[in-house]
């Protein structure tokens, strides 16, 4: 029987590379034997996961559609952990499965990855209200499609832009939409998450903690080392046949466990205090304005909605396909530790 292709983008990064380490160890057969590809710009990092038994092909950036579109169309199926703010990238991907499955008859699957701000609530302008817990049994493609309608946001506008190309080009779309992901990655390069670094850094730079508003939002959270089988569950289902949902009802979600923007901030600037990186452990409250000069650039829209909103969400048709994460809100608050150590040392180095 001839190997099947897989693709998959971002795997020099932190949610990529613990994907590909998990593919490259998995108990599956069926993927054990894929032949996997990785989308790279960087030909020393290509040749240090070709001892892997990786193969790189070279691309110029996420507007090279015309490579990005080749090089799917000579793969059975594509992981797109790259970017979750790129339409052109994952439209690129899901033409060029298409035609792949035009020219050999067989099925393809895209897999790929976002976020809960997708979901997000925006408490701190007031501009939107959410007192719902989602889960990814409801109808999100509408929910997503109603919430796009009122403001776009570039998650979102490329969720459904991958559904619906997914739709007109009869590939099979699933979407797994992450809540803050922590823990050390497992990948060759970047093993670090987004949020808790950025705000220990931040944190560090200006030697406080500081939280949006009042920090009353709540979020999900999910460890990578939990998120990346929840990946393998869904690939492996999808190679044995079995028809998981996809498309407008294929969007899964990952969560494990919750925490307040406020009781984040306070348990990271607990930890930098006790590592005696901070003299003190105070929060201090700051404006939406200030906290997007912070992270985001100046854009109130990312800032609000990454930092400070409510994003709730149950994994229930995840848990439903098998998925049995094992981390809790414990680990979570645990993790601190761990994070904390890492980017002081980094900071020591700087």
């Amino acid at each position: 029987m001839a190997h099947l292709h897989l693709l998959l983008t971002g795997a020099t990064g932190y949610i990529g590379g613990s994907i590909l380490t998990t593919l490259l160890e998995s108990k599956h057969e069926s993927i054990r034997n894929l032949k996997i590809s990785v989308l790279v710009r960087d030909e020393q990092k290509g040749a240090i996961l070709a001892k892997e038994g990786v193969s790189s092909i070279y691309f110029k950036g996420f507007d090279d559609a015309e490579t990005i579109t080749a090089a799917a169309s000579e793969h059975d199926i594509v992981i797109n952990t790259a970017s979750g703010f790129h339409s052109g990238l994952a439209r690129a991907l899901i033409l060029g499965l298409g035609q792949r499955k035009k020219e050999t008859g067989k099925e393809v699957y895209y897999f790929h990855t976002t976020g809960t701000s997708n979901i997000a609530d925006k408490p701190l302008t007031k501009d939107y209200h959410e007192s719902r817990i989602l889960s990814d049994t409801d109808d999100l493609y509408s929910y997503l499609k109603t919430r796009e309608a009122t403001e776009p946001y570039q998650q979102r506008t490329t969720d459904l832009v991958a559904i619906d190309a997914g739709l007109e080009a009869n590939v099979p779309t699933h979407l797994i939409m992450s809540p803050t992901i922590y823990g050390e990655g497992t990948g060759k390069f970047n093993r670090s998450s987004i949020q808790l670094p950025t705000l220990i850094r931040t944190f560090i730079k200006l030697g406080h903690g500081v939280v949006m508003g009042d920090g009353a939002g709540v979020w999900d959270n999910v460890h990578v080392a939990d998120l990346a089988p929840l990946y393998e569950l869904l690939l492996a289902k999808a190679l044995a046949g079995e028809k998981i949902p996809s498309g407008k009802r294929g969007i899964y979600f990952s969560e494990t466990g919750d925490h307040s923007w406020k009781e984040l901030s306070q348990g990271l600037a607990d930890e930098l205090h006790k590592q005696g990186v901070l003299k003190t452990n105070e929060v201090k409250s700051i404006s939406l304005q200030e906290g997007a000069d912070l992270w985001s650039g100046g854009e109130k829209q990312y800032a609000e909605l990454g930092f400070g909103s409510n994003a709730r969400s149950r994994a229930v048709l995840s848990r439903k396909l098998g998925w049995a994460p094992k981390r809790t809100k414990e680990d979570f608050l645990r993790s601190f530790k761990g994070e904390v150590e890492a980017i002081a040392a980094e900071s020591k180095k700087a």
